[in-house]
């Protein structure tokens, strides 16, 4: 059997453009989820190999935003300098797999693969992060709440290329946590995972975004919660504010690693253990 099947590794943004326009190309970057979902098939179609795109890598700031290049490591996201806000994308990013996939997995892969699991969306949303997406027509943003619409499923184009994460500087100096619960300590899909950003002053809560992963097909913030915790006085305690009605965005599914009732206990006291550590780290 006749496959048709090509591969072109672009040394430049506007070349990769190029080769993406016609909307018939598979993206090739760190490889960490593209080679897996082979499973036994054989690549069937061109691929786009962006990963020799330097102008993607990094981590840089502006007056308004951090701006996180698509093609930054998991690994590099752990060893750039970053405000305390940036501490649960940290903690995440030594979740993502064994230190090898750290190595080679990309920021836009593990949006653009959409997995409920994935370890690095809560913490991106928790950060009121947007997405900046180029094709050869031009350059569109939005939020990456907005950006992954299911499981799997984004509202990438198929001419677009993810080429930056951007987070916005207004709570660079909050704290932030995430905690994640899974079977074992390392290399697991989470069975709920939890990232808090919260602002203090003056010993009440001036703002906090609370967001939840693996509880639904996409990760989910709890914004009624965090309405709820504003003003609310930190000496008082946050654990009490948290509800089971808060976690009525999630709508968590039984599997073989947990059930639905025990996702959605386990979510509730994550998010009071996270919201409680960034008071004591405050």
């Amino acid at each position: 059997m006749y496959i048709k099947a090509s591969y072109v590794k672009p040394r430049t943004l506007d070349e990769a453009m190029v080769f993406l326009a016609a909307g018939e190309a598979q993206i090739l970057s760190g490889g960490t989820d593209f080679y897996p979902a082979l499973g036994d098939r054989v690549v069937d179609g061109p691929v786009v190999d962006v990963s020799g795109l330097v102008e993607l890598r990094g981590v840089s700031s502006d007056a308004g935003y951090f701006r996180i290049g698509g093609l930054t490591t998991w690994s590099e996201i752990r060893r750039t300098p970053l405000p305390r806000c940036f501490d649960a994308l940290k903690s995440a990013a030594r979740e993502v797999g064994g230190v090898q996939i750290q190595n080679r997995g990309t920021v836009a892969g593990n949006l653009c693969n959409a997995s409920p699991a994935a370890d690095g969306v809560p913490p991106l949303l928790a950060l009121d992060a947007e997405v900046e997406l180029v094709s050869k027509v031009g350059l569109r943003r939005m939020q990456l709440a907005d950006f992954i619409v299911g499981s799997r499923k984004t509202q990438r184009k198929a001419d677009e290329l993810l080429a930056a994460v951007l987070v916005p500087r207004a709570l660079e100096n909050a704290s932030s946590m995430f905690v994640k619960l899974g079977a074992r300590r390392y290399l697991v899909i989470s069975i709920s995972m939890v990232a808090v950003v919260m602002q203090v002053r003056d010993g009440r809560v001036l703002q906090a975004r609370v967001a939840v992963g693996s509880c639904s097909a996409v990760a989910r913030r709890l914004r009624a919660l965090e309405a709820e915790l504003d003003g609310v006085s930190v000496p008082d305690g946050l654990r009490e504010v948290v509800r089971p009605e808060h976690l009525a965005p999630l709508s968590p599914i039984d599997d073989v690693r947990a059930t639905a009732e025990y996702r959605m206990d386990a979510s509730l006291r994550l998010v009071q253990r996270a919201l409680n550590s960034c008071v004591e780290n405050g």
